[in-house]
């Protein structure tokens, strides 16, 4: 088996789905399947079990991947000492959201372009939720993204900032909000809420604390979506203060006065803790550290 075919499985065996790993890698999914059938062959051995609902890995899966996982990480050190010179080559690939990608990014990537000219960052751009799940499962080497509640021992952050999250609502649709007396009724005011991620966990705290069932109205990918929505006078949202402040849409909408308030992000870089040992990451790490 080559490189490539262990990347695709040792991506299967972090997501353990099928179409995710054939969309992730850009692959169909039947060469996904025929790859693995593939190695499934060549190791002797059935890798996953599979049935119409679930995809686990066997015990000689699990062993396949700890090599894969170690195999790749040598082969990435190897290229790195076969550069010849102290110059940094190659690429670095990165996810993060688009207001990351404007707000936070331009600063650190124009320091890393003068200090390592040689090296591309290969960036792309997404819900904010999907980055610890790209990053654990190889899709990319380095996130910038919230700080989890329960950091992995497996990974490594360094806060950059900090922003609020706020409850937004459209100016330009009062009625959206339906008051029950002072305070907002959330059993019928509307509400768009995050398909996943810790926004969405903190908002689900936030009500059950307050024992309230809210009126959902929609569940989205990304706080940009949720801004575009909440303009639109479809429901009220939670979103990061700043991904609000660098909205087009940020004069369309204001800010609740809820209490109590959701705990801030604590937005910063991550990555897997042996990634350090690459000296461009390392390089990128050690640029983006604030001064």
């Amino acid at each position: 088996m080559d490189m490539e075919e262990l990347k695709l499985f040792r991506h299967l065996a972090e997501s353990l789905h099928f179409g995710k790993t054939s969309r992730a890698c850009h692959v169909t999914p039947s060469a996904l399947t025929r790859t693995i059938q593939r190695i499934e062959a060549e190791v002797g051995e059935l890798l996953f079990d599979r049935d119409n609902r679930s995809v686990r890995l066997t015990r000689a899966g699990e062993g396949l991947k700890q090599y894969a996982e170690e195999t790749l990480e040598r082969w990435k050190e190897l290229k790195n000492s076969l550069a010849g010179d102290a110059t940094l080559h190659g690429d670095i690939s990165l996810y993060c959201s688009v207001t990351a990608a404007y707000s936070i990014l331009p600063d650190i990537l124009g320091r890393f372009r003068k200090a390592c000219p040689e090296v591309q960052i290969k960036l792309q751009t997404g819900d904010a939720a999907q980055g610890l799940n790209r990053l654990r499962n190889g899709e990319v080497e380095v996130i910038i993204d919230a700080l989890p509640e329960k950091k992995p021992a497996s990974l490594e952050f360094m806060p950059l900032t900090e922003t609020p999250l706020e409850f937004i609502a459209p100016l330009g649709f009062p009625e959206t909000v339906i008051h029950d007396g002072p305070e907002i009724d959330w059993r019928k005011t509307p509400v768009i809420v995050a398909e996943q991620g810790l926004s969405r966990e903190r908002l689900d705290r936030w009500f059950a604390a307050k024992k309230i069932l809210p009126n959902i109205y929609a569940q989205v990918a990304g706080n940009e979506a949720i801004i575009a929505m909440v303009s639109l006078g479809c429901g009220v949202g939670v979103v990061p203060r700043l991904v609000l402040e660098k909205s087009p849409l940020q004069e369309q909408i204001t800010v609740l006065d809820i209490s109590p308030k959701l705990a801030p992000f604590s937005l910063g870089v991550c990555t897997v803790k042996k990634n350090l040992r690459n000296p461009k990451i390392m390089a990128f790490w050690e640029i983006a550290a604030p001064k």
